[in-house]
């Protein structure tokens, strides 16, 4: 059976102050009129049956996006009591998913993206189950929209021919984020994806990588696993999990693992991970500006506002993102947009934890 596991944990340090530790970005309504995370579960049917989608997120988080998601069984929320990277969260899901259904298919995802053709991402799914039942670990690769030294990439090498009509290949090697030359030659090449961070894959063939090459994280998996079906799992779960090593799934598995293929796919995709990326979601009006909640804008140009209940007015400015909130304002130049997680470093440094 095919499952979707959807990692809603992050917390979303660059949309400071909307995002905050008890509102992560995932369940703000950021574009559209449904939260991030409503969107990410939306675009799964039909393909994934409510009873079919897991959600791996943190304690804190979790009352929220179950309130927001009533058709997904609470039962199908994994809770993380801290988070501990993308090779936790995963790895989380895939003892959880096993157990379940020993011959699972797991599609892992994000509550953070937004992508617009909802119907290519599903059949793109499809696609990379069909390359997972041959026992590829297979990601997603999103076709570059031009040379970004925001993301990851990843080297498609030999090619594995079509599945139902999607292009699929070898990957080479991943590659982190490139300075700007090199990412120019990359999309040159016409040879690179960005890294989506998506995957797909089957259950056993991930445990096994995890078994190679993260052998202590393993086994510290299979001891959570001796406690799944327990009245003390929750107990051995606050035990194990801080003891835990912090790990993205890329550098922990990706990097190293046996038979990785990637699908370039054009989906519509947007990492809404900061302020900036909304200029290519929201309407803008003629001088560039775009505006959420009251507003007066006077000679303003290539400004973001995204207000609250109170009118927001600028005069004279240009490429500034202003974000009002209940007890905080930011204003940043455009240019800045990828620093706001400073700001939250420095609350954190200077006893700021109100407004985290």
């Amino acid at each position: 059976m095919y499952y979707a596991v959807i990692m809603a944990g992050g917390s979303g340090t660059r949309l400071w102050p909307l995002s905050r530790q008890e509102h992560p970005k995932q369940a703000l309504k950021l574009v559209g009129e449904r939260t991030m995370f409503q969107q990410a579960i939306d675009r799964l049917d039909p393909l994934f049956p409510p009873e079919r989608i897991f959600v791996v997120t943190r304690a804190n988080h979790a009352a929220a996006l179950i309130e927001q998601s009533p058709q997904v069984p609470a039962a199908n929320f994994l809770i993380e009591p801290e988070g501990r990277g993308t090779a936790a969260a995963i790895g989380l899901a895939a003892i959880h998913l096993g157990q379940h259904d020993p011959y699972a298919l797991m599609a892992v995802l994000t509550a953070d993206h937004f992508i617009a053709d909802a119907s290519a991402f599903r059949q793109a799914l499809a696609s990379a189950a069909e390359l997972a039942r041959e026992g590829f670990l297979v990601t997603l690769g999103i076709k570059p929209g031009g040379p970004s030294t925001g993301f990851g990439y990843i080297h498609q090498g030999e090619s594995l021919g079509e599945i139902a009509g999607q292009a699929a290949y070898r990957v080479e090697r991943f590659v982190e984020k490139p300075d700007l030359d090199t990412a120019v030659q990359m999309v040159a090449s016409g040879e690179y994806s960005w890294n989506s961070g998506m995957f797909v894959w089957h259950v056993n063939n991930i445990l096994e990588e995890f078994e190679m090459q993260m052998p202590e994280f393993y086994g510290q998996l299979e001891g959570l696993a001796n406690y799944l079906d327990s009245s003390s799992y929750g107990e051995a779960l606050k035990r194990i999990w801080p003891q835990v090593a912090k790990q993205t799934i890329d550098y922990g598995i990706m990097e190293g693992a046996r038979d990785v293929a990637v699908l370039p796919v054009e989906i519509g995709w947007t990492d809404v991970g900061s302020w900036g990326s909304l200029f290519g979601l929201l309407p803008a009006d003629a001088q560039g500006n775009i505006w959420v909640g009251p507003h007066v804008g006077v000679d303003t140009r290539g400004t973001l506002v995204f207000g609250n209940r109170r009118l927001v007015a600028t005069l004279g400015v240009e490429n500034l993102v202003i974000v009002d909130t209940e007890d905080a304002l930011l204003v940043c130049s455009k240019e800045r947009e990828q620093d706001v997680k400073e700001i939250v470093n420095r609350l954190k440094q200077e006893n700021g934890e109100a407004y985290l």
